[in-house]
């Protein structure tokens, strides 16, 4: 079950899900969902400095990326198919029987924005901020501002409440992520 614009309001009063910094609901809420605002965080790919990406060597996760800060009410430029990690500004808490989906907005849609790859699921106890995989599928460059409006979520009550949610969840590679980390695939390799 989707929660609608009422049963969101309630989870959020009762603090059932926890937005900080707090959300102006007469903007952001929409009738099944909330809009998050664009942080000022965005890792980029340095793809000069390796000649391929393999996922399992720890150290291409940090030579192959580099964080940057854009300053407020100036713009991230999003060239055509390039590929960027962004957070929002706002993190979320989620309870142990409800999961978060995270969906583009339309109109950034139309100009050939997506905000996911394929992650696009936050688990029933995820803490944290929402780490985007933003992409220019257009053919022209597009300027994205810190504190726009940039994707969506929506919340699905689960039938039951989760054994093991995500803040308890062993290897939680993302648990209270604050900035666009990069892939910690790595971790996985046995």
């Amino acid at each position: 079950m989707v929660l609608s614009d009422r049963d969101i309001k309630k989870y959020l009063t009762s603090g059932k899900i926890k937005i900080t910094p707090k959300p102006d609901l007469s903007r952001q809420l929409g009738s099944c969902s909330i809009d998050l605002r664009l942080g000022n965080t965005f890792r980029i790919f340095e793809q000069s400095k390796v000649a391929f990406v393999d996922p399992f060597d720890p150290k291409n996760r940090d030579e192959i990326t580099k964080l940057i800060e854009v300053k407020d009410k100036e713009p991230f430029i999003l060239h055509p198919n390039d590929f960027v990690l962004a957070t929002t500004i706002e993190s979320f808490t989620l309870p142990d029987d409800l999961l978060a989906r995270l969906e583009g907005r339309s109109s950034l849609g139309r100009l050939g924005i997506v905000v996911h790859s394929t992650a696009s699921i936050f688990e029933p106890g995820w803490q944290g901020k929402v780490v985007m995989e933003l992409g220019n599928l257009g053919r022209m460059p597009i300027a994205l501002y810190p504190g726009m409006r940039i994707c969506a979520l929506t919340f699905e009550k689960l039938s039951s409440t989760v054994d093991v949610p995500y803040h308890k969840k062993k290897g939680a590679k993302y648990l209270n992520q604050d900035t666009p980390e990069a892939s910690k695939m790595s971790l996985e390799k046995k």
